[in-house]
């Protein structure tokens, strides 16, 4: 039974899904999405479109789970109930060792990395600072949830003012005429059309990463079973509308023929701000994604170490990791132990980081949409303050979103991949001829 305090309310919930969701993907991704459908406008902004619904469909389904177990813990919690201790060991494991400490550590280099364009460091004082971020917003977290919402929502509300300002810079001040065009560049087969949207798509999912952990939580929310439906609904329809118009803005500032000749690691929203204020606009969007990804990596301190407590108090992970500080009601050993793992992460690259953050998430987040079938045939009569509208269409949308998602990083990054699958490999051994022979005993 957890016994953290319930500090998080319905704007407190939004904001933290909301902050974590919008890091540096939508300025990152903006030109990857253009390249990947054929630097067709229209076709980018119905992949962008399309991300977001598919993400909005996870998050209705993900709050079915949330209100039938309104639990800290989130995911693991679901995985236990479903499918038995081991399957949810395993991903507590894999998001402890990799997916979520990764993303820490990730967010933290490139935090650092883009303040390196604007006063040049060293690699190794990357991530000495990093190290240093990682530390100070543990601590941050160590004194409360409290402390780390209104963190969250401060920079919630300050990363949107860069962003809504670029918006109504590009809709309002734009001088290009917007192309809604869906023709490709290179003419098309309708097969060759299919899967050119469907990568599209893909590279928006990245963007929107960040969506479940509202639930983990869960258990910490006022009112659960009115605000986390709320919350997960607002949130990512709030993101997904940002996202679209963010992306128009652009359109509006930069000239087509200019956005036929990026490659998909152009920065977008730089080469707008440049073209209009020179140097200034690049240190604009420079301090936008910096306060963005800073947000996020708050938000992502403050959740991830919730499941290694939940986990703890299943007596699947190290019991310490279940000591509650006696002042601040806060799950000090987990919080401390997240960030100490994410600091040994920084070992690695980026891209080494974001494959392990994202491959993790979508094995788990495919089970997890599978188990709302799973529940509602072997637990008919529990309560459910929230049903998945359009059951069982939307489920099934958000688990084929996930699969391609999975295909996609195999593809793109198969041998950090496989040191993913490897992780689980080990934990798998570690739970069937340890733990599980332990309890055995």
């Amino acid at each position: 039974m957890s016994n953290l305090k319930k500090e998080i309310s319905l704007f407190g919930g939004i904001s933290i899904l909301a902050g974590i969701m919008i890091g540096s993907g939508i300025f990152v991704f903006a030109s990857l999405v253009l390249v990947e459908v054929g630097y067709a406008p229209g076709l980018s902004l119905l992949a962008w479109l399309i991300g977001g619904i598919i993400t909005l469909f996870s998050g209705l389904t993900y709050a079915e789970l949330g209100t039938m177990f309104p639990e800290t813990g989130g995911y693991y919690v679901y995985l236990r109930k479903a499918y038995g201790k081991g399957v949810a060991f395993l991903s507590g494991v894999m998001n402890f060792v990799l997916s979520s400490s990764g993303s820490i550590a990730l967010l933290a280099l490139v935090f650092v990395e883009i303040f390196s364009y604007m006063i040049p460091l060293s690699t190794l004082w990357i991530k000495v600072i990093a190290a240093l971020i990682i530390i100070l917003l543990t601590i941050i977290n160590v004194l409360g949830v409290k402390m780390g919402a209104l963190i969250q929502k401060i920079f919630f509300i300050a990363k949107l003012i860069p962003l809504l300002g670029i918006i109504i810079l590009g809709l309002f001040f734009g001088t290009e005429t917007l192309n809604l065009s869906f023709e490709t560049v290179e003419q098309t087969s309708f097969l060759q059309f299919l899967p050119m949207i469907g990568f599209g798509v893909v590279a928006t999912l990245w963007a929107y990463e960040g969506w479940t952990n509202l639930n983990t939580v869960a258990g910490e929310m006022k009112d659960v079973k009115k605000d986390l439906p709320r919350a997960l609904s607002i949130a990512i329809g709030l993101v997904t509308v940002i996202y679209l118009l963010f992306i128009i803005a652009l359109y509006r500032l930069i000239p087509y023929q200019t956005l036929l000749a990026v490659d998909s690691s152009a920065n977008l929203p730089v080469m707008a701000m440049m073209s209009r204020f020179g140097q200034t606009g690049m240190l604009i969007i420079f301090i936008s994604v910096m306060v963005s990804i800073f947000g996020a990596l708050n938000g992502s301190t403050m959740v991830f170490p919730r499941v290694y407590y939940a986990m703890s108090l299943d007596n699947t992970f190290f019991k310490s990791f279940q000591k509650i500080h006696p002042k601040y009601q806060t799950p000090v050993i987990s919080i401390i132990a997240s960030g100490a793992m994410a600091i040994v992460l920084l070992l690695f690259n980026i891209r080494e980081l974001l494959t392990f953050v994202v491959l993790g998430g979508l094995i788990f987040n495919t089970l997890i949409f599978i188990s709302v079938f799973i529940f509602r045939k072997k637990e008919k009569d529990l309560e459910r303050p929230y049903q998945v509208f359009g059951y069982p269409y939307v489920p099934i949308i958000a688990i084929i979103g996930l699969v391609g998602l999975f295909v996609a990083t195999l593809i793109s990054s198969f041998i950090p991949s496989m040191i993913g699958l490897g992780v689980l490999l080990v934990a798998f051994i570690i739970y069937q001829f340890i733990i599980k022979k332990n309890k055995a005993h």
